[in-house]
């Protein structure tokens, strides 16, 4: 699974938020399952055009690298919690392929 490292940190801030133990997250980066290979150098400005346009929101950083990702890979798929990804939009029009709980 791609990600970059504000959704690691923002998931364990969530989890012990919550009282879950972090050890889970960090043993799916063990076995390789996380990879953080994000290049924010070179896609803040599409990050940062992300954060202002949802502003309102307010969109977190995470949440802008994520839908930067998504924008960069074709297939991409988010898992997640939070229901404003419902209203994100990759290159202004096209809505995210989303696996949520509800």
């Amino acid at each position: 699974m791609r990600q970059c490292r504000a959704l690691i940190s923002e998931a364990l801030f969530l989890l012990k938020r919550d009282g879950h133990d972090a050890d889970d997250l960090f043993a799916l980066a063990e076995i390789g399952f996380l990879h953080t290979d994000f290049d924010f150098p070179g896609e803040y400005g599409r990050v940062r055009e992300l954060m202002r346009r949802y502003r309102d929101r307010p969109m977190s950083f995470a949440d802008a690298c994520l839908v930067r990702m998504a924008e960069l890979q074709a297939d991409a798929c988010i898992w997640t919690l939070d229901r404003d990804f419902h209203l994100y939009r990759m290159h202004r029009r096209r809505t995210l392929s989303l696996v949520t709980p509800w």
